[in-house]
């Protein structure tokens, strides 16, 4: 690994950190309706992206950056973010939520799978990484409670459903992103206005009803916005682009039992073995993904 793939596989795994965060803010500010908080998080978002580039680049760096994108590269970007979160909330109303996070948290799995088999990357599938994918999907399902009784009505069946091509959205969004490599992340300001415009219209299309968010949900979403909508799509587009996707997506499997602790030192959850044992199971998952990189550059073939 190359210390600029090195680098953005760093900025990923900061991504990574701030999505542990996101539901314990989520669950700050549940009494403002989904597509309402969606779309008041991704225009805050937008601004403080705005806010940073500008402070990064200054205004004529700006510009430049946002002629740099081709369209499809566009077209992706604003298309797999928007549906990756309908398709998420969609899940979770549908279907009980551990299951359906469950299905969800495929996604990692699917990236370090679909980085060695879709073409046009420097990364090629290894069994360690695979192993490593395996161990981190078993400590996903630790976490959300193990094997038990799932509930099969057809509204249930729809949410999982939903929860799958939510997964497959993410990680082959992950992978195209990193096939296309559309340089700069600025364009990222504009993705997230359109998302919020485009969730403001569902939010009309469906008829909910617009909430004030009193002052916990407001702190809520301002720190949704900045951090794991804002920073995080931010840095994960850069690190797709640029650092190693096996490794990222083994390392995704850290925001789950992430998340749990959060919600455990903010009182929201019981700590519990699961929660170790999980946590354990990442950690190695982790290890293992990183040694088969290793492994495999030492044998002389690309990780």
């Amino acid at each position: 690994m190359n210390r600029e793939s090195g680098s953005a596989t760093a900025v990923g795994a900061a991504a990574i950190g701030l999505w542990a965060c996101l539901a314990a803010l989520t669950g700050a500010s549940k009494s403002v309706p989904t597509f309402e908080a969606l779309g008041l998080t991704f225009a805050i978002a937008a601004v403080a992206a705005l806010a940073g580039f500008l402070a990064m680049r200054g205004p004529a760096g700006v510009r430049a950056g946002l002629r740099q994108w081709p369209l499809r590269a566009w077209v992706l970007t604003t298309v797999a973010i928007f549906a990756y979160h309908a398709l998420y909330f969609a899940a979770l109303r549908l279907a009980p939520p551990a299951q359906a996070s469950l299905i969800n948290y495929l996604w990692p799995l699917l990236i370090v799978l679909f980085s060695g088999l879709i073409p046009g990357g420097s990364t090629r599938l290894g069994l360690p990484q695979v192993a490593g994918a395996v161990l981190g999907f078993a400590a996903t399902l630790l976490l959300v409670g193990g094997p038990g009784p799932v509930e099969a009505s057809g509204t249930a069946m729809a949410g999982y459903l939903a929860a799958l091509v939510c997964a497959f959205t993410w990680s082959l969004y992950s992978v195209l992103n990193n096939r296309i490599n559309a340089p700069g992340s600025e364009p990222m300001i504009v993705v997230c206005a359109l998302v919020a415009v485009l969730a403001g219209l569902c939010h009309l299309a469906i008829g909910e009803t617009f909430v004030l968010p009193d002052t916990g949900a407001t702190l809520s979403l301002l720190a949704l916005g900045i951090g794991p909508i804002g920073a995080a799509f931010v840095a994960w587009d850069h690190a797709t682009k640029h650092g190693r996707l096996a490794l990222l997506g083994a390392m995704s499997y850290a925001a789950p039992p992430l998340s749990t602790l959060i919600l455990v030192l903010t009182g929201q959850a019981e700590p519990s073995l699961t929660l170790l044992a999980a946590t354990l199971l990442v950690v190695a998952g982790a290890g293992l993904a990183a040694f088969g990189s290793k492994w495999l550059q030492r044998r002389g073939q690309p990780a």
